[in-house]
């Protein structure tokens, strides 16, 4: 592939330490049945490990500039390359319903909490996650308390978090201002034993009303961080589940908050 002029409006920063490669390849616990759908595969080193270690690579490259070197690269492996910005992709044209399928991705990083989101409450649920993301990102998903915050038990809801590895910014060209990690999302195993995985209430064991009453709740005690919950939530339902009114939202933990909902 020719030199390539990255773009720093679509967050391009490409990993060339190859150890970190065979990290991501091991958190992925690849063999010969998985689908994968890359996220972001750049100039395809990632994309050229992975396909090695699984049966399809599908890469999602937002940069037009790339998808021909990209075809060109992998046109005798089976790699499928789409043009498409993963934030509005079809994923449902893929099918990986029928089958199953791995998410795999050095992201940009400004488009990760969307990303999540989006997996989360509208794709098939995946067999596993493992992304690059923003040191301080990873983190906050896998705070516990006394450090809770939003993206932890949002991720957290749906999710085991674990960071792999941390990584250098200097694993990447162009350098980047901030270092990374590698992530690991091995989704609960109420999602991963139901037979819809677009079946997000169902597995979750919650009502609609129930999932958007959660949300709810913790974007108003977290608006207020420093506020007791008592002055957010109330009181009485506190008392209800045996939470301190005392406590402060960061020292409660996902099921605390599940219990909450309960008696909302």
């Amino acid at each position: 592939m020719k030199k390539f002029t990255t773009k720093k409006s679509l967050g391009q920063n490409f990993l060339v330490n190859k150890g970190i490669l065979d990290k991501i390849i091991r958190a992925a616990e690849l063999d010969k049945n998985d689908t994968i759908l890359e996220i972001g595969p750049g100039e395809g080193i990632l994309t050229e490990k992975l396909a090695e270690k699984a049966s399809k690579v599908i890469a999602v490259e937002k940069d037009r500039r790339l998808i021909v070197p990209l075809q060109e690269k992998f046109k005798n492996k089976s790699v499928e390359i789409i043009k498409a910005d993963i934030l509005k992709f079809k994923i449902e044209n893929l099918k990986f319903h029928d089958f199953g399928y791995k998410i795999v991705g050095n992201i940009p990083y400004y488009i990760t909490s969307h990303l999540l989101k989006t997996i989360f409450e509208e794709w098939p649920a995946p067999k596993l996650i493992v992304l690059m993301v923003q040191k301080e990102v990873a983190q906050r998903m896998v705070a516990k308390p006394p450090h809770m915050n939003l993206l932890a038990l949002s991720v957290q809801l749906y999710t085991e978090p674990k960071i792999v590895s941390y990584v250098s910014k200097g694993s990447f060209r162009p350098i980047p201002k901030v270092d990374s990690a590698v992530i690991r999302l091995v989704l609960n195993s109420n999602q991963r034993l139901t037979t819809n995985p677009f079946d997000r209430l169902r597995v979750l064991s919650l009502s609609k009303d129930d999932q958007q009453q959660f949300f709810k709740l913790i974007k108003t005690a977290f608006a207020g961080k420093r506020k007791q919950l008592k002055n957010t939530i109330g009181a009485e339902i506190l008392q209800k589940t045996g939470i301190r009114p005392e406590s402060r939202p960061e020292e409660l933990s996902l099921n605390d908050w599940l219990k909450i909902v309960s008696r909302v």
